[in-house]
């Protein structure tokens, strides 16, 4: 039996997909859902609910027992301290882990481990933490290494339309790796339904190509038919737009910090190589869900 938590979400929907697609027919599925009226009537037929947050222990318990596998991923609460929205809600799950024998983990996590800036880079560091708080249950665990994804330009979608700018914090021809979240499911999907991994690893997954904010930007000229800009926001004035959000404070300092970090290199330990790149390139994104979107007034990113 494999579990998915988190399964309407962004990588978890498409995760979800693929594994009744493609797994065989004794293998069971498992989601754990805190609102099943999420999943379609065609979904629910196929799957077994749990109902309620994967962070909790008595819902954690339900779900891992008989599991064989489980893919970890944790939405990240802006109202709490970033220790506390990683290891803090995934410590009732590694406590059942344990308890009911669970074979093989598939987390979500990011890159930069090994990096010097790895220790300091806020929400990144704080994910990292979370694996090893994972691997050190005994679990065999595989870290999905991520960098950020195309889909957080989704944020930017109604300001693209409106006014052809979008916006982050670094440095405009800084290029680094971006991948599509359907990319990144189909890696977990991988492991998941072929578990003869063993041990603690990570697995990067890195994109096609390196790409600055200047290079999406000509990107998305091209494939929107209009202009569109990159707008450098300063740290200071992020931190300050994420405090005036209602976001914990140290939650939005762990924000500041891993763009800071991004900057200097965090993403820039992994080699890509045919094992580590995935193969949604940025135009073809752009196609099949940024042009949609920027034509669609009231879209929001789901992650």
């Amino acid at each position: 039996m494999i579990v998915i938590t988190a399964p309407t979400g962004n990588i978890g929907s498409h995760l979800l997909s693929l594994l009744l697609e493609s797994a065989p027919a004794h293998e069971e599925l498992r989601v754990v859902v805190r609102d099943p009226a999420r999943l379609s009537d065609a979904v629910r037929d196929r799957v077994e609910v749990i109902t309620g947050s994967h962070g909790d222990a008595e819902v954690a318990g339900r779900a891992f027992e008989g599991a064989d596998a489980v893919f970890w991923l944790v939405p990240p609460d802006a109202s709490l301290t970033p220790e506390d929205a990683y290891c803090g809600f995934t410590r009732p799950a590694a406590k059942a882990l344990v308890s009911h024998g669970v074979g093989h983990v598939v987390g979500v996590s990011a890159l930069g481990r090994g990096t010097p800036v790895a220790h300091r880079a806020g929400l990144v560091t704080a994910s990292l933490a979370m694996d090893d708080l994972i691997a050190g249950t005994g679990v065999a665990y595989r870290a999905l290494a991520c960098p950020s994804f195309f889909e957080n330009l989704l944020e930017d979608a109604a300001a693209i339309r409106e006014t052809g700018v979008f916006t982050d914090a670094v440095d405009a021809d800084h290029k680094a790796p971006r991948a599509a979240v359907a990319d990144i499911a189909a890696v977990a999907a991988g492991l998941l339904l072929n578990r003869s991994w063993s041990g603690i690893d990570s697995v990067p997954v890195l994109g096609p190509q390196d790409l600055s904010p200047n290079d999406l930007a000509r990107i998305m000229t091209e494939q929107l038919g209009r202009p569109v800009r990159y707008e450098q926001q300063p740290l200071d004035a992020l931190y300050i737009d994420l405090l005036g959000h209602r976001i914990d404070e140290a939650f939005a300092r762990a924000v500041v910090d891993m763009k800071r970090a991004k900057s200097e290199g965090l993403d820039a330990g992994v080699t890509r190589t045919p094992a580590t790149g995935s193969p949604t390139t940025f135009r073809q994104w752009c196609a099949r869900t940024l042009g949609p979107a920027v034509l669609t007034e009231g879209t929001r990113h789901a992650r």
